[in-house]
């Protein structure tokens, strides 16, 4: 199991950033599409390194065109050395009508499109293909050699997705090279709904399971101190009841039977109460989504929960001194 991090926002520390995680010895490196684009951090990063691979993780995708993120996974890939992997993630409908004013509809079947849209770009660019992809929602049908990249010597970069329920899940293992778990998935969901949903699906497309990657940022609970630790727990529970409130994702917290906490999150979320939502994630549930404990205890934990499940972990020692996270890492990879 390969192990991953993320990096930061701030671009005058990317760079720093991206050279620390790399000589912590983490196999990849993460950037996250939240209040700032998530490219341009992987661009400093694929600038001074020369080892981890680097994952968007997540791009919104229904925020861009095929052509537009066709175009960026290219070059960040190209300019990588080969080292890029386009991560993407539908986001939710008040998300990208209200925030990004984009389209929405049927949300399974256009990631399902744009991912072939993608393909069929890269197929025209790599192999000199005709461009004529024509969908339900997108058409692209217009290359001249003046705006096809030339620099393809590294190969056609990997896609992977954002997933929760069935279908996109699915969608995924139909179209994608691998999926982004989300971080809101408990060992339990991952074991009855999401494994064996990918597995079938990659066997009714011919697939096989080892050219397909699971992806799972991993929430662990750990710090050096007392006081960090409880920090560091407070702003997990806040995560999870974040994502909780989130009316599509109710399906996990149906199957350990936490479901009527669902709208009760939704409701507080409508109304600001971000800190308030935090404080309905008991132990009991904060323990189903993250592995809680010190940091020894959390790495075997860790390991015990998701081996043979998945095929690489992001993990963040926020709460652990900076000093001991390579010796936690070559641990983690080691165990």
């Amino acid at each position: 199991m390969k192990i991953d991090a993320g990096i930061g926002f701030e671009l005058e520390k990317a760079a720093a950033s991206a050279q620390y995680l790399e000589e912590c010895g983490y196999d990849g490196i993460l950037a996250a599409e939240t209040s700032h684009d998530p490219f341009m951090p992987l661009l400093l990063a694929a600038e001074h390194t020369s080892r981890v691979e680097l994952y968007t993780s997540i791009a919104v995708a229904f925020a861009r065109n095929p052509m537009v993120l066709a175009n960026l996974a290219h070059d960040l890939n190209a300019y990588s050395k080969g080292r890029f992997t386009l991560g993407l993630g539908s986001q939710i409908k008040p998300h990208i009508t209200k925030r990004f004013s984009m389209p929405w509809s049927h949300p399974a079947a256009r990631m399902k499109e744009m991912i072939q849209a993608i393909q069929a770009i890269w197929d025209c660019w790599y192999d000199g293909k005709p461009l004529e992809f024509r969908g339900e929602f997108y058409t692209h049908t217009l290359m001249t050699p003046m705006f096809t990249p030339t620099d393809t010597q590294y190969g056609k970069p990997k896609i992977v997705l954002a997933a929760v329920g069935p279908k996109m899940t699915e969608t995924a293992a139909a179209v994608a090279d691998g999926m982004l778990i989300h971080a809101f998935t408990t060992e339990k969901y991952l074991r009855e709904v999401t494994v064996p949903t990918v597995e079938q699906t990659l066997k009714e497309n011919g697939r096989k399971r080892e050219d397909f990657q699971l992806i799972y940022p991993a929430f662990a609970v750990t710090a050096d101190t007392e006081e960090g630790f409880n920090e560091v727990k407070k702003a997990t529970c806040k995560q999870i009841a974040f994502y909780g409130s989130t009316p599509a994702y109710k399906g996990v917290l149906d199957l350990h039977g936490w479901g009527d906490l669902q709208p009760e999150l939704n409701r507080l979320s409508k109304i600001g109460q971000w800190d308030e939502m935090g404080t309905l994630i008991n132990d009991d549930i904060l323990s189903a989504f993250a592995v809680v404990g010190e940091p020894k205890d959390v790495i075997a934990g860790m390991k015990k929960r998701y081996t043979g499940l998945i095929d690489r972990a992001s993990v963040s020692f926020a709460g652990v001194a900076k000093a001991k996270v390579p010796e936690l890492v070559q641990q983690f990879k080691a165990a």
